[in-house]
């Protein structure tokens, strides 16, 4: 059973009830003033060459800015972002007063082209989101693939990103992953997003809302059969906590909390590992005898649900498929 993770080294605790900043407002170290200032006389004083610039932002903590988006943001024409007052925060932390002009999901056919003029004229525009890499889970991707159309030139300048975060800590196989971005609201469309994803042997990861985790797990659980996952919360911040475990005991960890009106807060990333590879063999292929012969002695000391349960966890099969298989075994005998 999961534990509730300890409080990292050097993070702070705060009172219930008051509410952490997005960014956290600890200021510039005195080394690091040095060197911005140093860098701001040697190299931030030239605009960068025409063309759109997808810049990564921090994603909780302000000092993950690189000294390259500074430099870039500092010298473009303009900047569009997500929200202006959030990224204008930003801005003025390290003394950047370029214009901003909104760019979101719901005004992106208005405004999108108007920067796609002010691009085929030469201007160096900078694009960010409100946290993390854009166009990962955020709006821009009509505007670099119209921009790609129309000759202009799009050069990215990486920095954070929570999904690649979460896998670097999570533990769980780095070498193939899957990234699936919001997971859909209603039950029924989150069952049928992970049956899609159920065969793919990498490790995949998800975004969701804090309010709906305990719903997610469960139904993972029940569609991905017995994997191990993470949940990643609040990356970067005062109150980062990383969870490891089975999908299915993270699910009873989290339903358990909301029965108790617990909910948690922030951002989550979700990573679940590769399947078993026991798994990547369905009821009926090769392994079906093995497979009935399990289910049928299960079936002799306990219900039909129970049975597939237990075999599921006993084999790393999908815990439906095994009850689809035990119901016709039963049939079957009858």
């Amino acid at each position: 059973m999961p534990e509730r993770p300890a409080r990292r080294h050097g993070t702070k605790s705060i009172t219930a009830g008051k509410k952490s900043s997005t960014l956290q407002s600890r200021p510039v170290d005195k080394s690091t003033r040095n060197l911005l200032d140093q860098t701001n006389q040697d190299t931030l004083t030239s605009k960068p060459p025409a063309g759109l610039y997808i810049i990564s932002t921090p994603i909780g903590h302000a000092d993950d800015i690189t000294l390259r988006a500074l430099d870039m943001l500092r010298n473009v024409d303009l900047v569009a972002c997500e929200d202006t007052r959030h990224t204008g925060n930003l801005l003025s932390r390290y003394g950047i007063n370029t214009r901003r002009i909104a760019y979101h999901e719901h005004n992106g056919e208005r405004v999108r082209p108007g920067i796609l003029r002010k691009l085929k004229n030469g201007a160096a525009i900078a694009l960010v989101s409100d946290a993390g890499t854009p166009l990962v889970s955020d709006p821009g991707f009509k505007l670099v693939s119209e921009a790609i159309t129309n000759g202009i030139s799009i050069i990215p300048v990486p920095g954070p990103s929570a999904p690649l975060a979460a896998l670097v800590s999570s533990g769980l196989p780095t070498d193939r992953f899957f990234f699936a971005g919001f997971i859909p609201s209603s039950s029924a469309a989150r069952k049928k997003i992970f049956q899609e994803l159920a065969d793919i042997k990498a490790s995949l990861i998800f975004l969701e809302s804090p309010r709906r985790l305990a719903n997610t797990l469960e139904t993972m659980a029940d569609v991905l059969g017995s994997r191990e996952a993470v949940i990643a919360r609040e990356l970067t911040k005062i109150h980062e906590t990383i969870l490891r475990g089975p999908v299915a005991e993270l699910a009873s960890y989290y339903l358990r909390d909301a029965e108790a009106g617990v909910l948690p807060r922030g951002e989550i990333v979700i990573v679940v590992g590769p399947p078993p590879k026991s798994q990547s063999m369905h009821v009926g292929e090769s392994n079906s005898k093995e497979t009935d012969k399990l289910l049928q002695t299960a079936l002799q000391n306990m219900g039909t649900k129970d049975a597939a349960k237990s075999v599921a966890e006993l084999t790393g099969l999908n815990r439906r498929d095994l009850y689809s298989r035990a119901l016709q075994l039963l049939g079957d005998a009858g």
